[in-house]
């Protein structure tokens, strides 16, 4: 699949405002590891392999195991993620998702049990930006395959 555009050269006031947003949400008090497989999710869903690529390169060079990155697509049925992680990956499916349904209170509750309000604000926020990313990626046809991973700072 061939780029229609470079969207970081065609607009780069604009990309450097989404780069400042996106980075903010790597620096909340959230896991990095969550916030990967939060990303990861998001991307499957959205169908960018682009996201898909960078995202699960940079949860391997973190430490994330091979298994649960399979697993990511199938995480209700699979054993290897914490109930933290399911309330993650179950708000971020429903926050990706929002046009088919609003986030049930049910699933606002159960999320709840396991973050503070800061941490669903912030939570919210990491997925609103990786969907962003993914319809970046996604409409303009970015080219997985070539990503590397880089050094960013730790989260609080």
């Amino acid at each position: 699949m061939t780029a229609f555009l470079n969207y970081v050269k065609a607009s780069p006031d604009s990309y450097q405002a989404m780069l400042k947003f996106s980075n903010a949400t790597h620096e909340v008090a959230l896991e990095p590891a969550l916030l990967e497989l939060v990303r990861i999710r998001a991307s499957q869903i959205n169908h960018c392999a682009f996201c898909l690529d960078m995202h699960t390169i940079d949860a391997r060079a973190a430490g994330e195991t091979e298994q649960r990155l399979y697993a990511v697509a199938a995480w209700e049925e699979a054993p290897f993620f914490t109930p933290r992680e399911r309330a993650a990956l179950a708000w971020t499916e429903a926050v990706t998702k929002l046009a088919d349904a609003p986030v049930p209170e049910s699933l606002y509750r159960a999320t709840r049990e396991q973050f503070s309000e800061k941490e669903i604000v912030d939570l919210t926020l990491a997925v609103i930006a990786i969907n962003g990313w993914n319809r970046l990626a996604g409409v303009f046809r970015s080219e997985a395959g070539h990503y590397q991973p880089r050094a960013r700072a730790k989260s609080a």
